[in-house]
């Protein structure tokens, strides 16, 4: 594993950026770090190219953490003739199982079925074996109404008639980008959070870029032969610069995360609303029952946060109550919420639930945009940029099929930690599990789970020594995601995290005061149930706009 040129501990940011300001030529910058622009950094960098990216907030701040955590071949696709995205979709979530085995997991599907409702036993097992076939691999089954009667009681039984079982894949979205990015810069990428491309210029034979550092005000020039513009539903901030334009039509999906033991399912249910026959899906993720998503067209986003909104809460809790009337789910039964802006390319489709989520790229000379597609493809997606962008790049004979994650081996097991913990850990640290499993240094108690999450201590205080944090939403939001899981975002726990964090960090007790009050305002606002902040970053004049 080659050393990163710019560190990722505790002041490795602020070194990194002086080189940066010393002036410097790169063969691609990329401005976004989610999964689309980690991949192009990842198959840009072990190509040997000279790869820089940035991103004006935090990694995976924008749709990349706020996804439904799923890794799905994209069963609809099929249903509406897009064969090929299924496709290609599923043969990538058979190659993320095999490649990152407890980052990105198979996850049991279960559509229920009932008397003289859409979609019908028979119609609905066509399709899966269909599926099936794209996968090379069986996955459906059919079981009997008395058989899910017994297995999930919390089920509405009424004219139950049984339920289709097939498969895709689950995954922690925010830790896929983290290692990506960690396998970006093993081969040499250069990779800054909170560090925005504020313009570009095209040059005789480069095109020249003006980078931000977001937290001092500092700015640098800097050029490269490509600079790609990955950053989402924000596409056209750079686009417009050159004159240029896309279509695309932002699409808000928010859900709920509630205990388990209020709804304790092993599976992903898939079902339909009632109102508007949208899927959602509730299912098993990180200890606890998710609840969603809806799909709604949101207003032009800024650069902050989104929340979920009223009408989003009341259409998933109706949902919850009709399918599991046992559970009796109510509003105080919601531990927190998270909400995200997903890109699509607009098609002009009368809602955004039936617009395609295939992704787009565009060349405006040296600026290469792309925006849209799916979680799953994010590899496929980059190889398409870079194929846009091939004439201005040094040509290099590399396998396409490569792996996407290095094989992590597999790290004596530490006393303490059961096999479970080690898959886990090897899969959302890939190489770096050992570094945390060593990092413990007498500490027996590091590896006690954070109150009932699977998030080691140990591992919370190497992400705090490693993976960049800038501000303390960056770690408990999205490089773990105790924000989410726990009440009150974890801040119950704030005298243990202040003992070990505070140290890692070097903050003294004013700084340490001020990050957990910004943190308490965004989970309150954006993170828990609906706000007036929530409501009015979600505010639009499309009053047509469903909730599905």
């Amino acid at each position: 594993m080659q050393q990163p040129e710019t560190s990722w501990s505790q002041g490795g940011r602020e070194s990194g950026w002086t080189r940066i300001q010393a002036g410097s030529q790169w063969d691609i910058i990329i401005a976004g770090g989610g999964i689309t622009g980690a991949g192009v950094a990842r198959e840009a960098a072990r190509r040997g190219l000279k790869v820089l990216l940035v991103d004006r907030q935090d990694f995976s701040w924008g749709t990349s953490s706020r996804s439904s955590k799923m890794v799905h071949g994209g069963l609809r696709y099929i249903a509406q003739g897009d064969v090929r995205t299924t496709l290609h979709s599923v043969r990538e979530r058979e190659r993320l199982m095999l490649e990152a085995p407890g980052l990105v997991d198979l996850m049991p599907y279960m559509m229920p079925h009932y008397e003289g409702r859409f979609p019908g036993r028979f119609a609905f097992g066509m399709l899966l074996k269909v599926y099936d076939l794209l996968a090379r691999r069986r996955y459906h089954q059919f079981h009997s109404a008395t058989k899910i009667a017994e297995r999930y009681p919390f089920l509405n039984q009424a004219d139950l008639v049984g339920a289709s079982e097939f498969a895709d894949a689950v995954t922690d979205d925010s830790r896929l980008v983290m290692r990506v990015l960690h396998e970006a810069r093993s081969d040499g990428a250069t990779v800054l959070n909170y560090v925005s491309v504020s313009s570009s210029q095209e040059g005789d034979d480069r095109v020249l870029v003006s980078l931000r550092n977001e937290v001092t005000g500092e700015t640098a020039d800097v050029s490269a032969s490509v600079l790609v513009n990955a950053t989402g539903v924000w596409v056209n901030e750079l686009r417009a610069q050159r004159g240029e334009q896309a279509n695309v039509r932002p699409a808000r999906g928010s859900h709920i995360v509630i205990d388990r033991s209020k709804l304790p399912t092993d599976v992903s249910f898939t079902i339909l609303h009632p109102e508007d026959q949208r899927p959602i899906f509730v299912y098993p993720w990180e200890g606890r029952t998710v609840i969603g998503t809806t799909d709604l067209d949101h207003p032009k986003p800024d650069n902050g946060e989104v929340g979920i909104t009223r009408r989003e809460l009341d259409y998933l809790l109706r949902l919850a109550s009709f399918q599991f009337p046992q559970a009796q789910i109510t509003e105080s039964d919601v531990i927190s919420s998270w909400a995200g802006v997903r890109p699509l390319v607009s098609g002009g489709a009368a809602n955004s639930s039936k617009e395609s989520r295939d992704h787009t790229v565009w060349r405006d000379n040296r600026l290469v945009s792309v925006s849209g597609g799916k979680l799953t493809t994010f590899r496929l997606i980059a190889l398409d940029v870079l194929k846009k962008a091939s004439d201005l790049l040094p040509e290099v004979d590399v396998d396409k099929k490569a792996r996407v994650f290095t094989d992590a081996g597999n790290p004596s097991t530490a006393v303490g930690v059961s096999e479970q913990q080690l898959r886990r850990l090897t899969g959302y640290y890939g190489q770096h599990a050992k570094d945390i499993l060593t990092s413990i240094d007498g500490d027996s108690e590091a590896l006690n789970t954070v109150a009932d999450t699977e998030i080691l201590w140990a591992e919370l205080c190497w992400q705090a020594k490693s993976e960049a944090v800038v501000h303390l939403d960056d770690l408990l939001l999205r490089r773990n995601r105790l924000g989410l899981l726990l009440p009150d975002g974890g801040l119950e726990h704030e005298s243990e995290l202040k003992r070990r964090l505070q140290p890692i960090f070097g903050w003294d007790d004013l700084k340490w005061h001020e990050e957990v009050a910004r943190y308490r305002l965004i989970w309150q606002q954006f993170y828990s149930l609906p706000s007036p902040q929530s409501e009015a970053a979600a505010s639009t004049t499309d009053s047509g706009a469903e909730c599905a």
